[in-house]
């Protein structure tokens, strides 16, 4: 049997997602690698995530690891509904208060969980996600909502 049932289980879940993403892709244009299609970025993802994880899988037998721990339903909790809060309130609160609600209610869910790191996680993957999503791109994703007078 596996020696990391970590890895093992790991690698199982990329492979599955991969060869899901390929075979949904399947039903679209490919293009070419100047000219890409729909299915070219959700192929290729996939492709590199069935080989994550078969080097995952591979790996596993290879290198001895721990037991996988127990399942929280805290954590599924918690993080499940930051994202729904998250999609929820970005449109009327804007990036400001959603990323770092999003990423508070996340951080509950470790047992690890300290205020200032995750202050200074939210702060930075704010100003990240504006610069890159807002600016960079021109998502139009308000930075301050209508809720907060933006």
């Amino acid at each position: 049997m596996t020696r990391n049932p970590k890895d093992f289980w790991t690698g199982l879940i990329y492979i599955f997602f991969g060869s899901s993403a390929i075979l949904i892709a399947r039903e679209y244009g490919m293009g070419t690698a100047i000219k890409r299609g729909p299915a070219y970025f959700p192929t290729i993802l996939g492709g590199f995530l069935v080989a994550i994880g078969m080097i995952s899988v591979i790996r596993s037998f290879i290198v001895a690891g721990g037991p996988i721990g127990a399942f929280t339903f805290k954590g599924l909790a918690l993080v499940s509904v930051s994202v729904l809060v998250f999609g929820f309130i970005v449109r009327s609160t804007g990036l400001a208060v959603a990323i770092p609600l999003l990423v508070v209610i996340s951080a509950l869910a470790s047992s690890r969980f300290h205020w200032r790191p995750t202050l200074i996680m939210a702060a930075g993957l704010t100003i990240f996600c504006v610069l890159v999503f807002v600016k960079g791109l021109g998502i139009p994703l308000p930075i301050i909502g209508p809720w907060l007078g933006g």
